[in-house]
């Protein structure tokens, strides 16, 4: 499953701000009360809460996102591999060692990884686990499809110079 979020050749605030925005439009389209959380590295450079979203979206976000930032994986293929339908969300917590009020596997938060390397996370929460996932996923997606075509269409600068 983590090969269904891409890999971005960079990414920074602008490209946090473009993330952010641009799912924030798409989830006001369909009227979705999410909450969106973009982070680079440790700062948080994108936050969003829609409508019908609450402090609780906001804490869940956060946990997911800890979570991904965590196993360098999305939240919601962590839950599949160490808690699964019948497994136990506590016992993977404490067998990691990881609090519950920071932490939880569920699904809606993605690594932003840059060349291999896990940089940022997304994060969206509101919906079914595999809604939120969906969302992050299509985002990401979307952000490097932009980043393909932007190199595509960059000016060479052969010759200049010789």
């Amino acid at each position: 499953m983590s090969t269904d979020v891409p890999d971005l050749t960079r990414f920074g605030p602008d490209e946090a701000w473009r993330l952010g925005s641009r799912l924030v439009e798409a989830c006001r389209r369909c009227a979705l009360p999410v909450a969106i959380d973009v982070r680079l590295g440790a700062q948080q450079v994108f936050h969003a809460a829609l409508p019908g979203s609450s402090a609780d979206n906001d804490r869940w976000a956060s946990r997911k996102g800890r979570i991904a930032w965590h196993f360098g994986l999305p939240s919601l293929e962590v839950w599949r591999r160490y808690v699964g339908d019948d497994g136990d969300p506590m016992a993977f917590l404490t067998a990691f060692a990881l609090p519950v009020d920071k932490y939880f596997p569920a699904g809606g938060a993605v690594p932003i990884t840059v060349g291999g390397a896990v940089v940022g996370v997304l994060a969206v929460s509101g919906l079914e686990s595999s809604e939120d996932h969906a969302l992050a996923v299509a985002a990401v997606r979307e952000l490097a499809n932009d980043a393909e075509q932007s190199n595509e269409s960059e000016p060479r600068n052969e010759g200049v110079g010789e």
